[in-house]
């Protein structure tokens, strides 16, 4: 006799409730997958206008001659290839003499101020870890320069670098009796300082915020065993602390050098359109030789050498750390 398989009745409940059979389950992780890209299209069309489109119209208006007398239809500018590179490059004519000043203040300034901002808020961070009595007051307090807008921040500090009338310049004479005389911090050698006063001033506690959350990953009964072993605090922090912050502080370094380096708002509010020579950062000399001599082909062209120069410079800084880290881990 043949026996006939019979299927059970759960089975074909489930058969009747899925049309299909098997193939349900697959359409549903189809859809699962499709679900991040269908979410995430809106964000990358505002991508694409706010950023790639601008860019890609930065980089044809550097191969024009686009000057005042286009600006009305610039797509009628004729084009002059790499000339407006050329004329950006040459550094034996006063144009290029004054580009590369300006790149080299911006890398001085960069420097010094990712490093402090760095610093400052490693050692808060490190610092608030510990319970104490007021502890969230001064997390608050801390990041309140970061919560502030940018112009309304940078104005404030414009009004008390003034020279007469100036807090700065009130505590450091007045009061303390530093110099014969008020200082011109937003003229001359010391708007360089001053500079790096309001960019170390509203930078350093996002390094702050950062790092502070690094550090809750870190176990505490590290530092225990440490104690027990007898590490004292700067032995904990040399040899815990940042070894475990390492790939925190490696994505921090970089933004922090990115947006230094790219930073307008702050020496327009605190200058205006005409830098002094000691702060001429390169985005403000950049829009300098745009909008005050007309010459947007040699603006773009510069904007264009500006963004190949971070995109080395971060592709080496990213070599290398990836490097480090595995060769660490090895």
């Amino acid at each position: 006799m043949t026996q006939t398989a019979v299927t059970p009745p759960s089975e074909r409940a489930v058969r009747k409730a899925t049309p299909g059979g098997a193939r349900a389950p697959r359409r549903s992780g189809r859809r699962r997958i499709a679900l991040p890209y269908l979410l995430l299209l809106p964000a990358l069309l505002l991508e694409l206008l706010v950023h790639l489109v601008p860019m890609l119209m930065g980089i044809t208006m550097s191969f024009k001659e686009l000057t005042q007398f286009y600006i009305r239809n610039w797509s009628e500018a004729p084009w002059s290839a790499l000339d407006n590179y050329t004329v950006a490059i040459d550094f034996d004519a006063p144009l290029g003499q004054a580009l590369l000043k300006s790149f080299f203040t911006t890398c001085l300034f960069t420097v010094l101020s990712v490093g402090l901002c760095w610093f400052l808020g490693t050692a808060a961070a490190i610092f608030l870890q510990e319970n104490f009595r007021g502890r969230g007051f001064l997390r608050t307090l801390f990041l309140v320069p970061y919560a502030l807008p940018v112009y309304a921040a940078v104005i404030t500090w414009a009004f008390m670098f003034q020279r007469d009338n100036g807090l700065v310049n009130h505590v450091l004479h007045d009061q303390l009796g530093i110099g014969d005389s008020p200082a011109f911090w937003l003229i001359g050698d010391n708007s360089f300082w001053a500079l790096l006063v309001v960019s170390v001033w509203k930078g350093w506690p996002f390094a702050f915020l950062t790092v502070m959350a690094g550090l809750q990953n870190i176990p505490r009964d590290m530092y225990e065993a440490a104690a027990l072993d007898g590490a004292g605090v700067w032995k904990q922090i040399r040899h815990i602390t940042l070894p475990s912050l390492r790939s925190v502080n490696q994505v921090l370094v970089l933004v922090l050098f990115l947006w230094t380096f790219n930073d307008f708002n702050t020496p327009f509010v605190l200058f205006g359109k005409a830098a002094p020579e000691a702060a001429d950062l390169i985005s403000l000399h950049i829009y300098q030789s745009s909008f005050q001599t007309w010459n947007f082909g040699t603006g773009s062209a510069m904007s264009v050498l500006l963004l190949l120069f971070l995109l080395v410079v971060t592709g080496v800084y990213l070599l290398l750390t990836t490097r480090g880290r595995k060769t660490s881990d090895v």
